[in-house]
């Protein structure tokens, strides 16, 4: 399970750390695509292919699952660590997560989530007042 929050810089091309953390668990090649909310997914190949069976059982018929299918494979790289742990991020990807310098690299469970500081910041400080009413909404029926 991927959790916990880092913080690294992407280099002037276009590499990023990811924290040893997190290298194992990815295994030697993993997929990085365009999240939501203005971030990066990085998958091990084999949630990814998890994810894959279940687009492929969308409709095509549906706008909505072909404009998903279309944003999120559309930008999807099979990535590997360098030796010093660090990843190339493909410019489109880069653009879309508004990546300048500073990055945050969180884990979210099945995946990791990489994010400018700035849309994290933005995003955190936009969420963390609403936890409350979110931790209600979505666990009222589920004893924990």
């Amino acid at each position: 399970m991927f959790m916990g929050e880092y913080h690294h810089s992407i280099d002037d091309k276009k590499r990023l750390i990811i924290p040893a953390k997190f290298r194992e668990e990815l295994g030697n090649e993993f997929v990085v695509t365009r999240g939501i909310e203005n971030c990066l997914f990085a998958y091990p190949v084999k949630n990814w292919e998890k994810i894959t069976q279940k687009l492929e059982t969308l409709p095509f018929t549906k706008r909505d699952a072909r404009q998903f299918i279309r944003f999120f494979l559309s930008g999807a790289t099979l990535a590997e660590f360098d030796k010093q742990g660090r990843i190339n991020i493909t410019q489109p990807l880069i653009e879309y997560a508004k990546i300048t310098k500073d990055c945050v690299v969180i884990g979210t469970g099945d995946r990791l989530e990489i994010w400018s500081s700035e849309e994290w910041n933005l995003f955190f400080n936009s969420a963390k007042d609403n936890m409350s009413d979110i931790a209600e909404n979505l666990f009222e029926s589920v004893n924990i």
